[in-house]
């Protein structure tokens, strides 16, 4: 291809026994790590002249390590004038409070609508490190969980903040109504999630082949059968805090996934039925709402927080579970 590059490095002794992907990530500053990994299990890495696909291979002092990759190609995605909140904006990035029911990228049966769709509209500079359908997506949120994005818009900030995400450096807070009552009123779900054995399309707690994930939660009220929770994310995997949530028996109400939309539950009384099922007729799609977001802005050199409300629909349900 016209547009490939070719990167060649020879490992010295400092880096020798270095992952693969670490080694080309400090090289690469421009790439990010999980960009590098990508490129690796696609074929585009040989050490002396052997294609590697195993990003966690070590490499040694004198090795020729070469990585061959194509940019981005141009955007496919059409920008759409969707309305946005934006929280904040600067030249390096912004901060977008997603609607509940917006899904974040393009994908099969969700090509139009989207965020990216909007943002394309909205900004014309951001970075392409997330490819054709994911330009400037630092990170995701589920289509029916509403709260705070940062978009990164150039490729030197977006891997600042990818960086920021793996290194756990960035403060996601959420706030969720939860079946029943947690165990304790604060804790740790510390739990592996994976692919679920049974259904592919979902995620689960896993006894074998799972990734790291922990979550702390803290009760912030009790409305029977509910609770208000808060939660702190501490690894950012696919649908963590609903699988979490669903595996302490205490699922997010009206997930239509992992069990918030169950109304017979055991040990609830008429009263608590009816409540249910009124707080799930308010409730359309999860409760479950990225409240808070804090990172360190890479050009300003400061730690930023930003805030968001609750959402109309989440606020009802809370005012109906206060007044009864």
């Amino acid at each position: 291809m016209a547009d490939e590059k070719i990167f060649t490095f020879i490992v010295d002794e400092e880096n020798s026994g270095e992952r693969l992907d670490s080694f080309l990530s400090e090289q690469l500053r421009e790439l990010s790590r999980s960009r590098i990994q990508k490129v690796i299990r696609e074929g585009g890495v040989t050490v002396e002249g052997e294609v590697l696909l195993k990003s966690s291979r070590k490499v040694r002092e004198n090795e020729c390590v070469k990585l061959r990759f194509s940019p981005p190609r141009p955007l496919a995605v059409a920008p759409e004038a969707i309305d946005l909140d934006i929280v904040y904006e600067d030249n390096q990035l912004l901060v977008v409070n997603k609607r509940a029911g917006m899904v974040v990228h393009p994908a099969p049966g969700n090509e139009t609508g989207t965020l990216v769709n909007a943002l394309l509209y909205h900004c014309r500079d951001l970075s392409g490190i997330g490819g054709v359908l994911r330009p400037g997506i630092v990170h995701r949120l589920d289509s029916l969980t509403s709260g705070l994005l940062v978009v990164a818009k150039n490729d030197a900030v977006h891997i600042s903040l990818s960086r920021q995400l793996m290194d756990r450096r960035v403060k996601r807070i959420y706030y969720a109504l939860v079946w029943g009552e947690m165990p304790q009123s604060e804790g740790v779900i510390n739990q592996p999630v994976g692919r679920s054995p049974g259904d592919r399309k979902k995620m689960a707690v896993v006894a074998g082949g799972g990734r790291e994930a922990v979550t702390a939660y803290y009760t912030l009220d009790t409305f029977r059968p509910f609770q208000y929770i808060k939660l702190k994310l501490g690894t950012g995997r696919t649908h963590q805090i609903r699988v979490h949530l669903s595996f302490t028996g205490h699922p997010v109400l009206g997930d239509p996934v992992y069990g918030g939309r169950k109304i017979k539950r055991a040990g609830l009384v008429k009263s608590e039925i009816e409540i249910a099922r009124k707080a799930l007729s308010l409730m359309k799609r999860q409760a479950l709402h990225a409240g808070e977001l804090t990172f360190f802005h890479p050009v300003e050199k400061k730690e930023m927080t930003f805030t968001a409300p609750l959402p109309p629909d989440f606020q009802s349900v809370m005012s109906f579970l206060r007044e009864v």
